[in-house]
């Protein structure tokens, strides 16, 4: 993996998977992003190297408590943004791309301010 959103975009794919499929394996993760398989081979390795997750002898993968953390935080920031984007007035299709985007380079900080404006 090349830079730190991508490790972050993995992590939030598996979760989504996750939540949609009892198994999942890096073959999914290649349907669903329509990456190479060698590509997500080694993200899924580098993955299992730095403790988020758990490559079974299956090929099943699980993310271990600190990839929960980090998977569930991406994605509530992602579907934070998205409901404040529609708010602003984008369409839904614009607002996962950019929320996809934003995700991935806005400070906690500044997330927090977003996330206590659209709870209101």
């Amino acid at each position: 993996m090349k830079t730190y959103e991508s490790e972050e975009m993995y992590l939030e794919t598996i979760l989504s998977l996750k939540n949609k499929k009892s198994v999942v394996r890096s073959v999914d993760i290649v349907e669903e992003l329509c990456y190479a398989k060698s590509s997500v081979s080694r993200a899924v390795n580098l993955l299992a190297k730095k403790g988020y997750i758990i490559i079974k002898t299956n090929g099943e993968l699980t993310l271990t408590p600190t990839g929960q953390q980090k998977a569930e935080s991406i994605f509530e920031r992602h579907n934070v943004l998205m409901k404040a984007l529609i708010k602003l007035g984008a369409n839904e299709s614009s607002a996962e791309e950019n929320a996809c985007r934003i995700e991935h380079v806005i400070t906690d900080d500044v997330f927090e301010l977003i996330k206590n404006a659209v709870e209101k």
